[in-house]
């Protein structure tokens, strides 16, 4: 366990190495799990706000079921979670799948496509990280919890490129966690590799 702050990081994430593998794995952690995205509660305004901008990249069904339930709702285990779609393998209302069978964020594309400045929920950013806060909120966790047969391709690319899932992921944990603190981590991972290198 590394310990940064108050936050507490799985060996794990500096570990393994993790590359997503978008061709094979074809976007399937946004239909595979027990719930949506989990939620920030900043991110539940700008949810709200961006709405209608990425509208137009969703399907009839997300958008009824969005206008059914709401652009977010609330998971007793998760707390507040992307909706999804009952009748699709519980993909994110926010997710579109492509003809290609691929599914991309909408509203991931449309940061792309220069309509919002913002890129996605950051539980999607940092997948397969996954935090958790500690029972009386003072800490947090930071876990590697790769899907075990989805992210097999991941977990194979990052082993054959050789980049560690904190490298991997390391927008999205500065966008978490600030700068400092992924160059915190950083040093720490890097004297953890000069060590096993010594030992071999």
């Amino acid at each position: 366990m590394i310990v940064i702050d108050n936050v507490l990081v799985s060996d794990e994430i500096v570990e393994k190495q993790f590359v997503c593998d978008l061709a094979k794995c074809r976007g399937g952690c946004c239909e595979d799990g027990d719930a949506g995205a989990p939620l920030e509660d900043d991110e539940l305004d700008i949810i709200l706000e961006l709405y209608e901008q990425v509208k137009p990249y969703l399907s009839e069904a997300s958008i009824d079921e969005i206008e059914k339930n709401g652009k977010y709702v609330y998971h007793r285990e998760f707390g507040w979670v992307t909706p999804t779609l009952p009748t699709d393998s519980e993909i994110c209302v926010y997710g579109i799948r492509g003809k290609d069978g691929i599914i991309k964020c909408a509203f991931e594309q449309a940061y792309s496509d220069g309509k919002i400045a913002w890129k996605k929920p950051v539980s999607c950013h940092l997948f397969p990280i996954i935090t958790k806060r500690g029972k009386n909120g003072d800490y947090e966790k930071m876990n590697y919890e790769p899907r075990e047969k989805l992210c097999n391709p991941a977990c194979a690319l990052g082993k054959k490129l050789q980049v560690s899932t904190y490298e991997f992921l390391k927008e999205a944990v500065i966008r978490k966690y600030g700068k400092e603190f992924y160059q915190a981590l950083d040093t720490v991972a890097r004297k953890k590799q000069r060590k096993e290198k010594l030992n071999k």
